[in-house]
């Protein structure tokens, strides 16, 4: 592993980019999931679930897994194999983790602005041109304590794959930034701005570190996420870039009441955005699947929790009758991808769904 601490070393701008999620990906990292108090009696259907990811993600790329040790992948080999899923496509990696919310705890891949030359490509090396962010992160503003091991997940996965890694300095979850690959990042004030993640950097230098750290030019902020989300509101819960130049966002079914007014104040300030170019957005709206409850109270339920792999887009469904509607209007704005929708159910049981458990790995060749 080659480890680069900014500060020591040139910066990312001008050099590195986080590309978009539609970009072609090498491999989608998760981490299988296990029982703990996410899951306290449904982890057989919560790992029914993963196999159901694992499958469709496998029709367009590798899949790199997380496990706990070899008992572990033997039993993942088992169900994949029960179920007709090739687990010789799949690279195991034996990294235990608290959590299965790799894309908060996990790292931002980040590839060379010019191709795989100039980057020291260790031998055996993931990928030339490849590198990685690996974020603070303090369990979502401190408020799971037997979390935090998962902060040292990504010095585990880039010493394994020998991938060059770079460590901003500040808490952040990859949840809370979405990216359209050609210089901005959406994120949301309610997350980013919280007392509880960086206190002693202001809105600008938040912004300057995203710059730096991300190849981004601009930031754009959204005032919040949903309510009863353990997050402080993640963007993926509420919008996310589907091209350069298309935002698709939740809306609520009452603005007047739960929601509402961050999701119509977020509504408001995408109509006032601008592109690079100086034009405006399209904005395509998504609904909420309803009243999102779990066995503990309310749940962060969203149709944007998908995710977006090289041959599919897998949705979220919550056996609601707005399912149908959230597949169609992702259909429309993904043509040539299939789209897979997964029972998120029991997922969300754990304050996540799709888009919370999958980390993309770009393509360099």
């Amino acid at each position: 592993m080659v480890t680069v601490t900014f500060g020591q070393a040139p910066k990312v701008a001008g050099t590195f980019r986080m590309p978009a999620e539609w970009e072609r990906h090498e491999a989608t990292w998760l981490a299988w999931p296990k029982a703990n108090d996410n899951w306290p009696d449904n982890l057989g259907e919560v790992q029914a679930l993963y196999v159901r990811l694992i499958e469709a993600i496998l029709e367009g790329e590798k899949v790199s897994l997380l496990v706990d040790d070899q008992r572990a992948e033997d039993d993942v080999r088992k169900k994949l194999r029960s179920h007709g899923v090739n687990a010789g496509s799949v690279d195991f990696y034996r990294i235990p983790t608290c959590d299965i919310w790799i894309r908060d705890y996990g790292p931002t891949f980040i590839i060379r602005c010019d191709g795989p030359a100039g980057l020291p490509a260790a031998p055996g090396a993931a990928q030339a041109g490849l590198a990685m962010n690996d974020w603070e992160f303090n369990a979502w503003g401190g408020k799971y304590e037997d979390r935090l091991p998962d902060n040292g997940v990504p010095t585990e996965i880039a010493t394994l794959i020998r991938c060059p890694l770079f460590r901003p300095g500040i808490f952040l979850e990859g949840g809370a930034i979405d990216v359209n690959g050609r210089g901005l990042l959406m994120t949301t004030e309610s997350c980013l701005l919280n007392e509880n993640r960086n206190p002693h950097l202001t809105k600008e230098e938040i912004e300057k570190c995203l710059r730096d750290h991300l190849g981004i030019e601009s930031v754009l902020w959204l005032r919040g996420g949903l309510e009863h989300s353990d997050t402080d509101g993640h963007v993926d819960e509420v919008a996310r870039f589907v091209d350069e130049r298309t935002v698709v966002f939740v809306v609520s079914q009452d603005p007047g009441v739960e929601n509402g007014p961050i999701l119509e104040e977020n509504k408001k300030r995408l109509g006032e955005f601008v592109t690079p170019t100086g034009g405006k957005f399209s904005l395509v709206s998504l609904p909420l699947p309803g009243r999102g409850e779990g066995d503990g109270g309310r749940v962060p339920a969203s149709y944007a929790n998908f995710y977006i792999a090289n041959a599919c887009v897998i949705v979220p469904q919550y056996g609601v009758a707005e399912d149908q509607r959230a597949r169609a209007i992702l259909r429309d704005l993904f043509p040539s991808r299939k789209i897979v929708p997964v029972d998120a159910r029991c997922l969300v049981q754990g304050l996540g769904a799709i888009h919370c458990a999958t980390q993309q790995e770009p393509a360099i060749r």
